[in-house]
């Protein structure tokens, strides 16, 4: 895991932002115009096999935008992003996307470079590595993420919140 207390960068904003909170699919799109120019974050990439790394790329009042890189076995487990909303772009590789539903198995869907998510602060989700080569994602929060929770299951069924700082690692709680 990789905490930083500042970006790794500032960017240039060449791109249209505007100010104030960001909806998801805006968050989506920033995430994407990222993801598809590597001369912005590729000198921040760090596989390790052991677990996901981190690089915060940016942070201003409206927005955060964290680099993750993911590896055969890394996985957030369930967790929710607060009050923050999310738009998510693969920049390399693949990593599942599943949502959290009370009527059976989570719904899952392959993110890859052409296909993005965006994820509602209400939205309860886990990410893992899709397989293959290891992947490069880039993640908009907006608010800012500083607090997520992470979700357990308890022996009896009860589903349990954990809350946590934002810019912690998410990890599977009570496997």
């Amino acid at each position: 895991m990789s905490t930083v207390a500042r970006p790794a960068r500032e960017f240039e904003t060449d791109y249209p932002v505007r100010r104030g909170t960001l909806t998801s699919g805006e968050l989506a799109e920033l995430a994407r115009t990222i993801a598809e120019d590597p001369s912005r974050w590729e000198d921040v990439v760090r596989h390790d096999p052991e677990q996901r790394t981190y690089a915060l790329l940016h942070q201003d009042d409206d927005v955060t935008i964290w680099l993750i890189c993911w590896g055969e076995g890394h996985d957030t487990g369930f967790h929710d992003h607060d009050v923050s909303s999310a738009g998510v772009a693969v920049a390399t590789g693949e990593v599942v996307d599943e949502r959290l539903t009370a009527f059976g198995d989570p719904i899952r869907r392959r993110l890859d470079p052409d296909h993005g998510a965006t994820i509602e602060p209400t939205e309860i989700h886990r990410m893992r590595h899709g397989g293959g080569v290891p992947a490069v994602s880039i993640h908009a929060y907006s608010p800012p993420l500083l607090r997520t929770g992470a979700y357990e299951v308890a022996a009896d069924g009860r589903l349990l919140r954990h809350a946590q700082p934002g810019e912690d690692a998410l990890v599977p709680v009570g496997d």
